[in-house]
């Protein structure tokens, strides 16, 4: 059995049906993957993300370290201010990609991928020589994800904290939200408006309860993924990996080579801004009918110039798309390569990302 979140036996109340997650029992649906798509995008929807880890950095080198251990610029970060950058290797392969949330100088909180928790913990350990703790607090968090054009009004309801008052990227402490102290932010991993909630474990499913009564739709992985996905997020293990840097898979706004300290893996990164990486994260649309899965290859006349890193057929669009890292020749907008469909070879062309990018009236 894999590990499981403190939501785990909620999620059958509302026909919720598990898989395992890179070590986690979680639900892929609840209704349709498509459904919950839908109702994201036009409504709201609740997601469980309490698998992520939470991992608080202190002390009084805490700035200084984080500028060594991570891509982008923290000096520019105010307090209560989130920040998405990387972590990378000394070849400037992908540690993790994450949030950070800023406290204040001494105290910064991680945002790390569930599968990577432990593999980021011993990055941060083994590189710290700073005057600075480094405390994993995974087990100490609850999250949950409340994304969809409906997220702010409905979560009014459960606070007198004004939520307008939250910008995109910024977070509040000590909110009361639902009768319990929390956490929340408005970030989230859906390409919507929305907030993400970080309680304790035992508020967890009260919170999701109070809220799903409100009429917001419980979401699984599956429609988490076309969701991100259309909004062009990466996704580490597919966009980042250990062997593809921020600048190759699309996140180079996340990396500030030129700041006070240098990070690691500075080098690569500093030549790939400069000069452009040899591959990068392109959108493809399938011309030939087939959808091109994660890791499926990428051609052009039986030469193989890339991989499929996501791809399925677009809910929102209705179209068979994906994202692929292919060589930097091949990357102009109607580019015409094939994928390599099982035995066929499908032709598709190279298409404008992010596949969905919300009205922001």
């Amino acid at each position: 059995m894999g590990n499981k979140t403190p939501l785990y036996d909620s999620y059958a109340k509302y026909g919720g049906k598990t898989i395992d997650f890179g070590g986690w029992d979680l639900p892929v649906q609840f209704s349709s993957i498509k459904e919950e798509h839908h109702q994201v995008r036009n409504k709201s929807g609740v997601f469980d993300v309490s698998h992520m880890g939470e991992i608080r950095v202190t002390g009084k080198d805490t700035i200084k370290y984080l500028q060594k251990m991570l891509t982008n610029d923290i000096s520019k970060v105010k307090d209560g201010q989130c920040q998405y950058t990387a972590m990378c290797y000394e070849n400037g392969g992908t540690v993790d990609d994450l949030v950070l949330y800023k406290f204040s100088d001494q105290e910064v909180l991680l945002i790390v991928n569930a599968a990577n928790i432990q593999k980021d913990y011993e990055w941060l350990l083994e590189h710290r020589t700073e005057e600075v703790n480094v405390d994993n607090e995974s087990e100490k968090f609850a999250q949950l994800a409340v994304q969809g054009p409906e997220a702010e009004n409905i979560l009014q309801t459960f606070t007198d904290t004004d939520l307008n008052n939250i910008r995109f990227f910024r977070f509040q402490n000590d909110v009361r939200l639902a009768g319990h102290a929390v956490l929340i932010s408005r970030t989230g991993y859906t390409g919507e408006d929305g907030f993400e909630i970080y309680c304790r474990p035992e508020a967890a499913a009260d919170i999701w309860d109070k809220v799903i009564a409100e009429g917001v739709s419980p979401i699984g992985l599956g429609a988490r993924d076309t969701l991100r996905f259309e909004a062009k997020l990466a996704l580490y293990g597919q966009e980042l990996s250990k062997d593809i840097t921020p600048i190759e898979a699309g996140i180079g706004f996340a990396v500030k080579p030129d700041k006070d300290i240098k990070c690691i893996g500075y080098d690569t990164l500093k030549k790939q801004k400069e000069e452009g990486p040899e591959r990068k994260l392109i959108g493809l649309e399938m011309i030939d009918k087939g959808i091109p899965r994660t890791d499926y290859k990428v051609l052009t006349n039986d030469k193989e110039i890339g991989f499929v890193t996501t791809g399925t057929q677009s809910p929102t669009l209705g179209k068979n798309v994906g994202l692929a890292i292919v060589d930097k020749e091949y990357t102009e907008l109607g580019t015409e390569v094939f994928v390599q469909v099982r035995k066929r070879t499908l032709k598709a062309k190279v298409v404008k990302t992010p596949f969905y990018v919300r009205n922001k009236e």
